[in-house]
């Protein structure tokens, strides 16, 4: 008698057991993953900010150059 309640405990916590292995099973298997998406994620913001910058200076640049085309056409 002091068996079956043990028994029907055991079974109750296996389900429980098993979810929480497959858990851990597919949060390790995604781990290298995420990894590997934050990595890319992080390589297409350091990109687009070299873009950015690269475009800012071109546009200081063409500023300046119509600037002192103007005041070329101005002081002649």
């Amino acid at each position: 008698m002091a068996d079956k309640p043990s028994d029907a405990n055991r079974l109750a916590r296996d389900p429980q057991r098993r979810i929480t292995a497959a858990t851990a099973i597919g949060m390790n298997a995604l781990k290298p993953i995420m990894h590997f998406q934050v990595s890319m994620l992080k390589m297409c913001a350091d990109s687009i900010e070299r873009f950015a910058a690269s475009y800012e200076k071109g546009m200081e640049k063409t500023a300046t150059t119509v600037e002192e085309q103007s005041n070329k056409k101005r002081a002649a």
